[in-house]
Formats: C-alpha cells, structure tokens, sequence
C-alpha cells in the first residue's frame, strides 16, 4: 500500500492546491488544453457540478454537466489532469444532494439551481 502512495506522489503535479473548492451545485468553467495534431488550443466548459467521486485526489474526478444547442453534454474531467488550465468557480449553488443526477430529467426552468446566499 505505501508503494501506490509513493508512486501517486512521485506523478503527482499538486494543482489540486490552486483549484478553488466547489461542490456539487455549484457552477465551474474549465479551462482544459486540446492537441488536435500538432496544434495545441484551450477550450472551456462551462457547466454544473453534477458529481464528485473518488477518495484520494489522484483518483477524484468531477462530472460537469451543460446543455449544449438543447442537447445535455456531461463532460468527467480527473483533478490531476495535466491538461486542465485552470478551474473557475462561478456561482455557488444550493443543492441538498452530493450527486445531483435527477438534473437529468428537468429541463427549462425547472434544472435551474438556486444560487447560495453569502455572507
């Protein structure tokens, strides 16, 4: 078991610390590099927090979900992912669920989430 641990650190690029917190709810746009050929261009996904899974951060990955030209496109990115830029949070959310899949089943005004209070 040390010996995972020991080679997740030796991979490990600790972006995680300059990522802001989120939870599922909130609104993120993701800022992930795309090679296409030799070409290299960034991209953002802009998109609710649907999900969060994993224990350790090498392993923790987050679904982002939006909807794109009346169509849902759901979008799994790895915290340690090389290629994502930079991470914003955009509205903070408030949701009563960890996983929020039912946002599947709603469409219009009714996937709309309430933004949290603050202060």
């Amino acid at each position: 078991m040390d010996f995972i641990k020991l080679v997740e650190n030796s991979f490990s690029q600790n972006k995680t610390a300059t990522y802001p917190v989120f939870k599922a709810g909130d609104t993120i746009s993701v800022t992930y590099r795309i090679k296409e050929g030799d070409k290299e261009r960034l991209q953002e996904f802009r998109g609710v927090v649907i999900q969060i899974s994993g224990a350790t951060p090498y392993t923790k990955t987050f679904t982002v979900r939006k909807i794109s030209n009346g169509v849902g496109v759901e979008r799994i990115f790895p915290f340690e992912s090389p290629f994502i830029e930079k991470i914003e949070l955009n509205k903070v959310g408030k949701v009563r669920r960890a996983r929020i899949f039912y946002l599947r089943n709603l469409a219009g005004k009714k996937a709309r989430i309430k933004e949290a209070k603050r202060g």
